[in-house]
């Protein structure tokens, strides 16, 4: 695993925002983040789960998160811009986002592929994520050391057969993180980096692997240490990377 271990106050006072937070690695970094100081916006497509992982901050005595329910495959430009409006009248700023949400899509030679699918898993692996990131930039560059962790895949950087929709979104995603961190101006205190979370026991892997043994997995909670790295001051250095989780 990365190597790292995070001050308690890392996050204090921090306001980050995690799409696909109701499960998975999204919840993991909601409840990691709010344990080290930070407030919480959990984004998902389904309350319920979004609901969940907030009770969960809130027993735990972490700061108070809150809750935007979206569907990233139809949300539109205004969807964003709006909540880049809301975060702004509540917040102030905001210190960080990450983009967890990802659809897994067909496992299938991308000749035989169905186009609609294609379709619906680059929406929500790559435009919603353009879209969110443009909306959201401008209130990340206010903040005192702004982050953005984009989630890539091992199949984002040597495609592998039958992967589809998913490898060629993740492929865009890594193109997508190196623009945004090469144009973010020399003065600017903003730091733009993608997170390879590798092998993790998730339901998505579970999809991908229906014959592999999910306790031979690294949880959610192991791959953390760079989730927090990236995500606090000691990144401050470290912009345009690609890093893998398990190292």
């Amino acid at each position: 695993m990365f190597d790292y271990t995070a001050p308690e106050t890392l996050l204090k006072d921090k306001v980050i925002l995690i799409t696909g937070a109701g499960d998975g690695i999204g919840k993991a970094a909601a409840l990691s983040y709010a344990q080290h100081g930070a407030t919480i916006i959990l984004l998902g497509r389904t309350t319920q789960k979004l609901e969940s992982a907030y009770d969960q901050i809130d027993q735990l005595g972490y700061p108070q998160a809150a809750i935007i329910p979206l569907n990233l495959e139809s949300a539109t430009e205004h969807d964003f811009l709006e909540i880049a409006n809301t975060i702004e009248a509540e917040f102030g700023r905001l210190d960080g986002l990450l983009h967890n949400a990802s659809l897994l899509g067909q496992r299938t030679p991308i000749a035989n592929y169905d186009p609609n699918l294609f379709e619906q898993v680059m929406r929500v692996n790559v435009h919603s994520q353009f879209l969110l990131t443009q909306a959201l930039l401008p209130l990340i560059n206010k903040a005192e050391q702004g982050r953005i962790i984009f989630t890539s895949s091992g199949v984002g950087r040597t495609a592998k057969p039958n992967w589809g929709a998913y490898a060629v979104s993740k492929f865009a995603t890594e193109a997508m993180m190196q623009l945004f961190a090469s144009e973010t101006p020399e003065s600017s205190q903003t730091r733009i980096n993608a997170i390879n979370p590798g092998a993790t026991r998730t339901a998505m892997r579970a999809n991908a692997y229906p014959d592999e043994d999910p306790l031979t997995l690294a949880t959610a909670e192991d791959i953390m240490p760079l989730y927090l790295f990236l995500m606090g001051q000691d990144s401050q250095g470290t912009n345009g990377q690609s890093i893998d989780a398990q190292q």
